[in-house]
């Protein structure tokens, strides 16, 4: 089957790599342009733009993929479908009816629709998780699904961990809905939740709120975001690891020396062992490291 494939992100470029390997080898694949990144703001190839270069594949960075301009490089493959992976733009008619197209979306549709359907599962604790092959319409994610395979959320599960499983997972089921083609169902609107995007709020660790929440929203922001606490001189401290601790005795909010563990107090006498930090303008750096250099 000629397809053309939309998408950005490093997810997307798993599931890429997936599909080129199949008979359904993309002729065209469009992602975002270059972006500055990084503390030089050097420019940089989105992950997709990378994977498909690398794999020899003809790229195509629009400004804007609704354009006609855009339309019209789309049209001329003549794709019998058009796969949509993490693209992070909104797609518009007429494009929308110009061709089919199909969604990799990392969620138990049509629980988690939205922007960051991985990390919102993780900080909501739920026990699973998983993929849905949905046809792309004008709402968000609202399009029926014709695949839908679960995965289960494992206690030690990170954004990364979780992420790369489900990747595998998406690729799969993408490459099995182009062989088999089959039937789309509605999704239930009654059940809807959305994943809305991280914002800096998200990353803060609140201590008024238990142990086992801060647990997760350190797992849903590793490795690619970063959970952060505040400390009393104003500053920020990076949290990339850390996991429910027994209870003690302090005020929530105290951070204190325990044995050489580095422990948050936290709300209903909770506490979060802290196992890799980042202080400000450093790296990330063992718990204990820091420890060393800081009296609590």
């Amino acid at each position: 089957m000629r397809t053309v494939y939309l998408g950005t992100s490093d997810f997307a470029a798993a599931v890429l790599e997936r599909l080129a390997a199949s008979p359904h080898r993309p002729a065209l694949v469009v992602t975002r342009p270059d972006r500055p990144a990084g503390r030089g703001r050097r420019m940089q190839a989105p992950p997709v733009a990378s994977a498909a270069r690398a794999l020899a594949l003809d790229v195509f960075q629009p400004d804007d993929v609704n354009e006609e301009g855009a339309r019209a490089r789309i049209a001329a493959v003549a794709p019998d479908v058009v796969v949509v992976c993490a693209f992070g733009a909104l797609l518009k008619e007429p494009l929308l009816s110009q061709h089919e197209l199909l969604n990799v979306h990392p969620s138990l549709l049509p629980r988690w629709r939205g922007a960051a359907p991985i990390e919102r599962a993780l900080m909501a604790g739920d026990e699973e998780t998983g993929v849905a092959i949905m046809r792309v319409t004008a709402g968000l994610d609202s399009g029926p699904v014709c695949l839908l395979e679960r995965e289960p959320i494992l206690s030690e599960d990170t954004f990364g961990t979780l992420s790369a499983r489900l990747a595998a997972l998406g690729g799969a089921l993408l490459v099995r809905a182009l062989d088999e083609r089959p039937g789309f169902e509605e999704q239930d609107e009654s059940a809807v939740t959305y994943a809305e995007k991280v914002t800096a709020e998200d990353r803060i660790l609140d201590p008024a709120r238990p142990a086992i929440e801060l647990e997760r929203v350190v797992r849903a922001l590793t490795p690619h975001i970063g959970a952060r606490l505040g400390l009393p001189d104003g500053l920020y401290l990076g949290v990339w690891g850390a996991q429910r601790a027994a209870p003690v005795e302090r005020e929530p909010g105290t951070l204190g020396n325990e044995g050489g563990r580095l422990l948050l107090s936290c709300a209903n006498g909770t506490a979060l062992e802290l196992l890799t930090v980042q202080p400000a303008g450093k790296r990330p750096m063992p718990a204990a490291d820091y420890l060393r250099g800081h009296s609590l």
